[in-house]
């Protein structure tokens, strides 16, 4: 009688079926592992666009205050930055850079720029910085129709803004330091995309959440998102909590001394 050199093997027939059942459990515990490395994007996503749904609600103001209170920096634009129609959006930053290069005749120079407009997605906001640019487009109705069919929910350009009658017309919300007609075509060159940069003297990074309204545009820290949002909505419920009480009492200095918000 012949013995296996292992002693622990089963006979033919048994050893078969034992290795059949072993590979279908291997299959199976791969496509789970595949599942449970596929579920955290996706509750990322819901869990990104809930709390992008929440800054929507709060005003930019009670945003900036909070961002001062929490952080001690100044994270709003100036007065320069205004919109070209009434508009409320928040979203994450795609971020987007042009550097001059004057007369250039290089046909690839602005591609990345289009490019990093196609990479984007919905709940998106294009922040773009161009150098010296006031007197300079830095986007038109070409690329606001591209952004709009993609889901963003708006624009911010640290440069000028053209084509301001096609884009009131799709209702697609942009804030500029200016209207001009002008091109960058020829005169800048893309200089990179989802980069840290100074967008009208703020700090703006990859994913940071954008909000603006008719008080103009403050930039939320991603890691401090949720903690600025908290305070944001609880002085935006003080505030208008306060507006019935000044006018039943016609005294502010007595709406501030019972609700300790001005």
């Amino acid at each position: 009688m012949n013995k296996s050199p292992f002693p622990f093997a089963l006979p033919g027939k048994r050893t078969s079926v034992v290795l059949f059942l072993f590979v279908l459990c291997a299959i199976a515990a791969g496509r789970l592992a595949l599942r449970a490395q596929s579920a955290p994007p996706a509750e990322k996503s819901t869990a990104d666009h809930a709390l992008i749904e929440e800054f929507r609600r709060v005003e930019v103001a009670s945003v900036s205050d909070a961002l001062e209170q929490l952080t001690g920096k100044r994270m709003y634009m100036s007065h320069r930055m205004q919109p070209i129609f009434t508009a409320k959006f928040a979203g994450f930053a795609r971020t987007v850079q042009l550097k001059k290069d004057e007369g250039n005749t290089d046909p690839t120079a602005l591609n990345g720029m289009l490019a990093a407009i196609d990479q984007g997605s919905p709940d998106s906001v294009y922040v773009m910085s161009v150098e010296d640019g006031a007197d300079i487009a830095g986007m038109g109705g070409l690329m606001g129709t591209a952004m709009a069919a993609r889901g963003y929910t708006g624009a911010v350009i640290d440069g000028g803004v053209r084509d301001v009658a096609y884009l009131r017309k799709i209702g697609f919300p942009v804030f500029a330091t200016g209207i001009v007609p002008s091109t960058s075509v020829h005169h800048y060159r893309f200089a990179g995309s989802q980069i840290a940069m100074l967008c009208d003297g703020v700090t703006v990074n990859p994913g940071d959440i954008v909000v603006a309204d008719s008080d103009g545009v403050a930039v939320v820290p991603k890691a401090k998102a949720q903690e600025i949002l908290t305070l944001a909505q609880q002085m935006d419920f003080k505030e208008h909590s306060m507006y019935p009480v000044i006018e039943k009492l016609k005294s502010i200095v007595e709406a501030v001394k019972q609700f300790g918000r001005l």
